[in-house]
């Protein structure tokens, strides 16, 4: 491919004060009518961690360490860093890029699967950008999904096993709940979002030292209840085992790159108060990008190896092979909007 002088990762971002709620929750709900009065009550979960969500600061450190481990590999490609919907802005990034004479740059997206907002919307997201910046913005290409590359999985399975170790139980006794956020069912129907979910979560469990019970759970919903969403809710998967006289499980959030707010409040907050009053113990595995792991910084540095030299074989464990490069023009389309 044509010379590449900058990687940009690109992420969903958050806010950093609490007087930044309210501004980037109205970024993230634009065109869609939410009333204000949900703004602030969506922004009570952003207030019990002191109006800051850990996105950030994670980027923040997968920025540096990239770039470091980039040098080390003989790459000296300076890391650029821009959000969807707060500072520092994807727009702001690529026009920072331009005045620094970037010419073509590779984005990593912090997103590992296939689906409109997971790939489609960043894609439309990066193109926004350069039509804002104009005459002299970069091009740029995003990265493929990564949902099966073998660091991804091995960083899992990894944290996996040590929420086992802290819950003290494994196997059969304490079955595993792999979560990803939901989506409507009409928009899972034309992506591959749920096969790549179940992929992950077999390659983990495949990676167990013992065999272990596991199902998958759904999270972070949002939009009008009369719009149907991927079920089982992970509240609702928590008391169905409970019923069943399950008395632990192990959390495992694989459809998250970070610990970001919806991690940290709906499992770490309302996912927890469930179990306690089902009488369950839980633990959480946690993601790859929290502190960022060593594996989730070669993963990259490989993604973008692959990339630069055109490379055929590709890390992928799953059963439908490495995505492509390129997506297809049709796929994970936008959903419909329906009213709230």
């Amino acid at each position: 491919m044509a010379d590449v002088d900058a990687i940009l990762l690109v992420s969903f971002g958050g806010p950093e004060a609490p007087e930044d709620v309210v501004p980037f929750l109205e970024n993230v709900t634009a065109g869609r009518a939410i009333p204000r009065d949900r703004l602030i009550e969506v922004g009570a979960h952003y207030a019990h961690f002191g109006g800051v969500s850990p996105i950030n600061e994670q980027c923040r450190r997968i920025r540096f360490l990239l770039e470091e481990a980039l040098s080390g590999a003989g790459r000296e490609l300076p890391v650029y860093w821009g959000n969807r919907n707060w500072h520092p802005y994807l727009a702001d990034t690529v026009r920072q890029m331009a005045d620094d004479g970037v010419d073509h740059a590779l984005a990593i997206v912090t997103s590992a699967y296939s689906s409109y907002s997971g790939c489609r919307q960043y894609l439309g997201d990066i193109e926004r950008a350069r039509v804002t910046v104009g005459a002299g913005a970069p091009e740029i290409d995003k990265i493929r999904a990564y949902h099966d590359h073998p660091e991804f999985i091995a960083d899992f399975t990894r944290a996996t096993i040590a929420a086992q170790a802290e819950l003290g139980i494994d196997g059969p006794e304490a079955p595993i709940i792999f979560t990803a956020h939901s989506l409507p069912e009409a928009s899972a129907s034309t992506c591959d979002y749920v096969a790549q979910i179940r992929d992950t979560a077999r390659l983990v469990v495949a990676g167990l030292p013992a065999p272990t019970d596991w199902t998958i759970a759904w999270q972070s919903r949002s939009g009008p209840p009369t719009v149907p969403w991927l079920e089982p809710d992970i509240n609702d998967e928590l008391a169905r085992l409970a019923d069943e006289q399950v008395s632990a499980a192990v959390i495992v959030p694989i459809g998250f790159v970070s610990d970001h707010m919806e991690v940290v409040w709906d499992l770490d907050v309302e996912a927890r108060a469930t179990a306690r009053a089902v009488g369950m113990r839980v633990e959480r595995a946690a993601t790859p990008g929290t502190e960022p792991s060593a594996g989730l910084i070669a993963m990259f540095v490989d993604l973008i190896e692959e990339r630069l030299t055109s490379r055929t074989e590709r890390a992928a464990l799953g059963v439908s092979g490495a995505r492509p490069d390129r997506c297809p023009g049709d796929c994970c389309p936008a959903p419909q909007q329906h009213p709230q």
